[in-house]
């Protein structure tokens, strides 16, 4: 459905363009799978914490597990989703780059951005209850500015790299290179910044989640 609306009102009516010969609803459906991969985690993983109080409360064990779990779940939901794009393709006849070869490397970005949030969100939201508020919030912003229904080049070169702050610019454009191939004009310099964000923030994130974890069964 969201396909189907980003196709109708930015491709047909706005009439942004799509990525070289690329049909507009693969380039859209292209960047929603690492998206959803990414919001669905968030979310859960977020409140994962307050959602298991009781276990936290009376067992010990790592509690970044908890924060890490909700991954593995959406990664299947990850695979069906791909498995109805290898569809649409064969519905459009369109064939993927080899360049997809190199899509897990992608993945595996996407889910490091998603951790790095998870434990800054999720450690946050055990110490301030109102964070749970603003989750749904940030991911439903998150949607808009990031080149999910749109091709990231109709934004100006001179904002493409301040526009990549956002590292799951950097992962979608990494999966439309992946599955779309030459269709798509890859920016290398922002993909580098991407990588260069998500590690500091996973670093910091685990940080600040290992100083705060011994004082969640208290707090909780």
């Amino acid at each position: 459905l969201t396909m189907i609306v980003f196709t109708v009102i930015l491709g047909k009516i706005a009439g942004l363009p799509s990525q070289g010969e690329t049909p507009y609803a693969i380039m859209v459906f292209v960047g929603m799978l690492p998206w959803y991969f990414f919001a669905s985690s968030f979310q859960e993983g977020s409140n994962a914490l307050i959602a298991n109080s009781n276990m936290i409360s009376k067992v010990y064990f790592p509690r970044i597990i908890f924060a890490v779990i909700s991954l593995f779940v959406n990664l299947i939901d990850f695979l069906i989703s791909f498995a109805i794009l290898a569809l649409f393709m064969l519905y459009y006849q369109f064939m993927p780059s080899i360049n997809i070869l190199v899509l897990p490397l992608f993945l595996l970005l996407a889910a490091a951005f998603t951790i790095a949030s998870i434990l800054w969100m999720s450690a946050l939201n055990v110490k301030y209850r109102d964070i749970r508020y603003l989750v749904p919030f940030v991911v439903q912003f998150g949607l808009y500015v990031s080149p999910v229904g749109f091709a990231s080049e109709v934004v100006a070169n001179q904002w493409r790299f301040l526009y990549s702050l956002n590292p799951m610019v950097g992962v979608i454009d990494g999966f439309r290179w992946c599955i779309l191939g030459e269709n798509v004009n890859f920016y290398w310099p922002g993909f580098g910044l991407s990588i260069i964000i998500t590690l500091f923030l996973m670093f910091t994130g685990y940080l600040y989640f290992a100083k705060t974890e011994r004082k969640f069964a208290d707090i909780i």
